[in-house]
């Protein structure tokens, strides 16, 4: 009785100091990496209450934080980046898939778990990974595989990608579309950008989820080629409902006080997103993907980071 007592407790305790985090990352002091880094914190330590499904929540939390940034974002520039960056978002899209291809046979890994790992990459990270899975009959730890090392390269993300762009002097343009093309999960897009400035996170947020689009024919192509069934295929919805965003946004523009105000609240419900995200990484997942499939997902995004970078900087 009394074990049972002391543990109810410890529950407890885990329970209010992992609310009062996520509270704190509502506030202006807590950035996105720093989010991450809190969320990852408390999981090492194991004070992420066991019996919440952090990952249903999360999911949640930032599809309606995605469709609030739809009220911040102006249909005419989302449309002349979507349309000015179609070639590139296009282009990096089947680069990575093709070279995904080549390096997993050149490196004797299982087919599957690099299609994922390739796809997560070359679209948008865990959405796409959790779209193709079911379509080509992935297994649960292929999938839990590549979801992993997406997640730790996303991490990676939120503390490089800024520092680069600061280092290069990129225009917050540039740095919205390049974050875009070169992170993988949405999150992770906007939080790197946010952290950037108002415009890059704009331009991130419009080109990230145009690139998401190709979540469908991808998925379908690959139910194809692996022999799955297309019936499995999950859609980020979201994405619809952000486009409505955008779209009211115009239509009714004498409520853009309430607009404003719903793009703010957006952005900091997303830095809790990244606090939810840290929370479902640990060291063991980390370890338990071993050494290839985080090869690969290094060289994948090295790869598209680096030429989708050099392309911004010198051809567009």
């Amino acid at each position: 009785m009394k074990l049972s007592s002391k543990l109810q407790d410890v529950s407890k305790r885990q329970r209010i100091i992992f609310i009062c985090a996520g509270l704190l990352c509502l506030t202006p002091f807590i950035s996105s990496p720093m989010a991450l880094v809190l969320g990852f914190t408390l999981a090492s330590l194991g004070w992420v209450p066991v019996d919440w499904n952090i990952t249903a929540l999360t999911k949640k939390l930032l599809s309606y934080s995605i469709i609030g940034l739809g009220f911040g974002i102006n249909v005419t520039t989302a449309i002349e980046a979507s349309t000015h960056n179609f070639g590139l978002i296009v282009g990096s899209i089947f680069f990575t898939l093709g070279l995904g291809f080549v390096l997993t046979r050149a490196l004797k890994f299982d087919h599957v778990t690099g299609h994922l790992i390739a796809s997560g990459t070359a679209i948008c990270g865990g959405s796409a990974i959790a779209a193709v899975a079911p379509a080509i009959n992935a297994k649960n730890d292929q999938t839990a595989t590549a979801l992993a090392c997406v997640f730790v390269l996303n991490s990676v993300a939120l503390f490089l990608f800024p520092a680069v762009g600061h280092l290069l002097n990129m225009s917050q343009y540039d740095f919205g579309v390049w974050s875009a093309i070169a992170i993988h999960d949405t999150s992770s897009v906007v939080g790197a950008a946010s952290a950037y400035g108002d415009e890059a996170l704009k331009i991130a947020t419009t080109i990230k989820l145009a690139r998401a689009l190709w979540i469908i024919p991808i998925a379908l192509v690959s139910a194809m080629v692996f022999g799955g069934d297309k019936r499995k295929i999950n859609l980020p919805y979201f994405i619809g409902f952000y486009c409505l965003a955008i779209a009211i946004a115009h239509w009714l523009p004498q409520f853009n006080t309430v607009y404003d105000t719903l793009f703010m609240l957006s952005k900091r419900a997303l830095v809790v997103c990244l606090f939810l995200i840290g929370a479902g990484i640990t060291v063991q997942k980390m370890r338990a993907s071993g050494p290839k499939p985080l090869l690969l997902g290094v060289m994948l995004w090295a790869a598209i980071g680096v030429t989708s970078l050099v392309y911004i900087l010198y051809f567009q």
